[in-house]
């Protein structure tokens, strides 16, 4: 059974991790190093570095940085189709990291193998049919990610209010929801939807903790409705703040370009020259639509106290039947 304690909320999700909190931190490149995911878990969230945009060395270096500044549990997200992959589980494995998320691949590949470590494996999918999948390759939970969410996503289009329920039911382990979800309000909506935990990208990004730079954190809170569109979609959806690359790409796209063009607009390096250095013209600048709604930066633990606070608040706010 589920239900709030002395020391926060207790379910499947907060049992599975040993969290206190059913908020996780989306693992999101360029933006989530060691100094977001231990500030998220020293606030009783799970905190996730996010090693798609890290050498192995480097994902090392975060690793025991994030030992040294939280003694709660962490976890470490790893994209699938990413390069030097087999080095990265490596030393996941050798750091001993708790949990790892992984995404953008067949769950199949490395659960077995993390698992084997000890090694507790949620996988980050778009669909119920994948979330099913990741059921049958064992992982121990599955990330819904709805269409609202930034970055890359999936090509079923399905709304974050339609994914839950359909997910909810297609399998029977632990579901966690994401996309567009920034406040405890939309939290509790996803926890009635179905979902026993959130996890939340976007509104991290807006944190003084964020490895992101300044000028696109100011981005992010600058953006209106509207602001973001998915776009790419000949090769690999992802949604971004529309700017001078996104009309370049939008142009492209408009006539007919092929995939081998789109590749070579898009370039080495163009997420980092947009969220990591700040270049909001012609760097690609991933976030969710509910950027809309985020209007200042805060402190991560910040963060996770509000939207606790205001999940507790709506879950305890009685209905009148009517």
């Amino acid at each position: 059974m589920a239900g709030f304690t002395e020391n926060g909320f207790e379910n499947r999700v907060t049992q599975l991790f040993g969290i206190r909190y059913p908020i996780i931190q989306a693992g999101m490149i360029w933006a989530s190093g060691w100094k977001l995911a231990s500030a998220v878990s020293n606030a009783g969230g799970l905190g996730i570095i996010g090693a798609g945009s890290m050498y192995p060395e480097v994902l090392r270096e975060h690793i025991q940085k994030c030992k040294q500044a939280t003694d709660k549990p962490f976890a470490v997200n790893v994209p699938l189709l990413y390069p030097d992959i087999d080095q990265h589980i490596a030393i996941i494995i050798e750091e001993k990291v708790p949990i790892v998320f992984t995404s953008a691949g067949n769950p199949k590949t490395w659960t077995a193998k993390l698992q084997a470590e000890g090694i507790i494996v949620a996988h980050v999918v778009s669909s119920a049919k994948f979330a099913k999948k990741c059921q049958d390759a064992g992982v121990d939970a599955v990330v819904a990610e709805g269409f609202e969410a930034g970055g890359h996503n999936g090509r079923e289009e399905t709304t974050t209010l339609c994914l839950i329920p359909a997910v909810r039911q297609a399998i029977t382990i632990p579901l966690i929801a994401a996309g567009g979800i920034a406040t405890g309000r939309a939290m509790y909506a996803m926890m009635v939807l179905g979902a026993e935990g959130v996890q939340m990208g976007s509104r991290f990004v807006a944190t003084p903790e964020a490895s992101s730079s300044t000028a696109f954190k100011e981005a992010v809170v600058a953006a209106n409705e509207g602001d973001t569109i998915v776009t790419l979609k000949k090769l690999t959806p992802v949604r971004l703040i529309k700017n001078e690359f996104y009309q370049a790409v939008q142009e492209a796209e408009n006539r007919g370009a092929s995939n081998e063009e789109l590749e070579t607009l898009l370039g080495r390096a163009r997420a980092k020259q947009g969220m990591f250095e700040g270049d909001l013209t012609g760097g690609e600048l991933e976030i969710g639509q509910v950027s809309s709604i985020i209007n200042d930066i805060k402190p991560a633990g910040e963060v996770v106290g509000e939207v606790w606070r205001e999940f507790v608040k709506a879950f305890h706010v009685p209905f009148e039947i009517l």
